[in-house]
């Protein structure tokens, strides 16, 4: 790769920078000049479905890692008042600093004193230890589910230095380690309450306590009035309402039923009618680190890659954002999509790939030409499920990837797995087609290759398996290099997607309203799964 191609990414991020306070702002602090943060008042929220459980480790969804965010603190967690979540955004939470070892292999962290969890047990340096030893599997307690397993390949342990002392002992050098920490999907645990408890009633450090969980009704949180930071949270509780019809949770949120909607909620279309029986709403419409994608599992035919490649090359991958964004998406690979994404393919290496040809027609009579001498044709087709989740964002792509799909003669029906069923059956691979999100955890490719694409994650649902891939993955995550991790990070997405396991449809860009009411809410653009702890958000009513 040339210098002037990686000059041109370095350009992109720094255009979007200087313009994200402007257009695509991280940080949006919604408040009136002079005005005061004010304590008190419960935020009501509607909650889109009903999570399997409270606990962030076991869950993959929004669902559940959105309301519990504000129940925990990480050992560090990315600045939220920057634009985007970086290495260099990082910033300490219960831990106080820390330093890296000059091999890089140990992280040391110097922790808080007197934090306390909710039940008032002081938190020390063996409740970090003990929550990557149950996520390392080391734990004398098991996980039922661990959904990011893959994050943690390079740990070896966690050691208690002393109370106020915790190291990570990696494997080997690796830059992005920290940013996995920062994630909102790597809260501490407590060593003294079980992975069981943690499911139904969990225990936090956080600014919010979990006041109950009712499965299907309701998720209520209240004030944590210990919280180590002075003075937060302003709320005395938030409290979340299941209601799986999106259409009824719109309509309650306009009569004023509701402060907030669920993040990343309102499609395009929706938007606009919300506006109009209720233009007092704050509204932000935010670029979202989540791709729709067809899983596509290992059973013939499937498994022949000219059938997936068939597959690839039939998606309108235009019409997908035409239809549910009304033309507000973006078109992308493995990674976050330019200029929000930093590791995103450049255009004209994406537009050459199996299925990313501007000219549709072209590629599907192409698609044709690979299925008609395998036997396929008119006279001759093949009946498909294509399994999703039970939520609109998934049945309603996956009814067009099936509409699509007839282009190559698959005769497709939708089959809809409600949400607590639905990780357990990919993870079991148990489908044929799945129609499924790749919510990112973070814009870094640690996260997303390993827990996605490596033949040993349990998230890889189609079990691909590309051992020189994996080395790759491997390499990139050592270089220390940021044009030749960029180099590598860009072959590895190539051959991802030449091999058409989990072809990428669309990247979502979707909006989440409030009352005016609310103050102090921050949303970010290059992940939805790291900003939700509502410590610094207050009502003005």
């Amino acid at each position: 790769m040339s210098d002037l191609r990686y000059g041109y990414i370095q350009e992109v991020h720094v255009r979007f920078l200087r313009r994200a306070t402007a257009a695509l702002t991280v940080f949006l602090l919604v408040i009136g000049t002079g005005s005061a943060q004010k304590q008190g008042g419960t935020l009501r929220v509607y909650h889109r479905d009903s999570p399997a459980s409270m606990s962030i480790y076991e869950e993959t969804t929004l669902s559940t890692s959105m309301p519990m965010m504000g129940v925990f603190n990480n050992v560090v967690v990315f600045d939220p008042s920057q634009e985007q979540n970086r290495l260099d955004n990082i910033i300490p939470d219960l831990a106080e600093s820390w330093s890296v070892s000059e091999n890089a292999k140990d992280m040391t962290f110097k922790l808080r004193s007197g934090v306390k969890w909710h039940d008032g047990k002081p938190f020390t340096a063996n409740d970090v230890k003990c929550s990557w030893d149950l996520l390392l599997g080391k734990g004398q307690e098991k996980l039922r589910v661990n959904a990011r397993e893959t994050w943690w390949t390079n740990l070896n342990e966690v050691t208690a230095d002393n109370q106020y002392q915790a190291t990570f002992h990696l494997k080997r050098p690796q830059p992005s380690f920290l940013a996995l920490l920062a994630s909102g999907f790597s809260p501490v645990y407590p060593c003294h309450v079980s992975p069981s408890e943690m499911r139904q009633h969990p225990v936090g450090t956080g600014p919010f306590k979990v006041i109950e969980f009712n499965p299907n009704q309701s998720i209520k949180v209240g004030r944590n009035s210990d919280y180590w930071k002075s003075g937060r949270p302003y709320l005395d509780g938030i409290d979340y309402t299941i209601i799986p019809n999106r259409s009824t949770a719109m309509l309650a949120f306009a009569a004023g039923q509701f402060d907030l909607t669920f993040p990343y909620e309102i499609t395009i279309a929706m938007l606009k009618d919300l506006r109009s029986q209720m233009p007092q709403a704050v509204c932000e419409i935010t670029p979202m680190n989540v791709s729709m994608n067809l899983s596509i599992g290992q059973k013939p035919p499937f498994d022949n890659i000219q059938v997936r490649r068939a597959i690839a090359m039939s998606l309108d991958r235009k019409a997908f954002i035409d239809i549910l964004g009304d033309g507000q998406g973006d078109i992308g690979t493995a990674l976050l999509p330019a200029p929000e994404g930093q590791w995103a393919m450049l255009k004209e290496a994406m537009e050459k790939l199996p299925g990313y040809d501007p000219d549709v027609r072209k590629s599907r009579a192409e698609a044709q030409s690979i299925m008609r001498p395998l036997g396929y044709g008119p006279d001759n087709r093949i009946n498909l499920k294509i399994t999703t989740r039970n939520l609109p964002d998934f049945r309603d792509p996956a009814s067009i990837a099936a509409d699509q799909l007839k282009n190559i003669w698959f005769d497709s029906e939708v089959e809809a797995v409600e949400t607590a069923n639905f990780l357990p059956k990919l993870m079991r691979s148990d489908f044929v087609v799945a129609l499924t999100a790749i919510g990112s955890g973070l814009d870094d490719p640690d996260q997303n290759f390993y827990e996605n694409y490596i033949c040993e994650s349990k998230r890889n649902y189609t079990r691909y398996c590309n051992r020189q891939v994996d080395k790759l993955i491997d390499q990139q995550s050592m270089e220390i290099d940021a044009k030749k991790r960029h180099e590598l990070v860009w072959e590895i997405d190539q051959r991802i997607q030449e091999d058409v396991a989990r072809p990428i449809l669309y990247y979502m860009r979707k909006a989440t309203c409030w009352s005016p009411d609310v103050h102090g809410l921050k949303l970010q653009v290059n992940s939805i799964y790291n900003g939700w702890r509502m410590e610094d958000v207050w009502l003005n009513r």
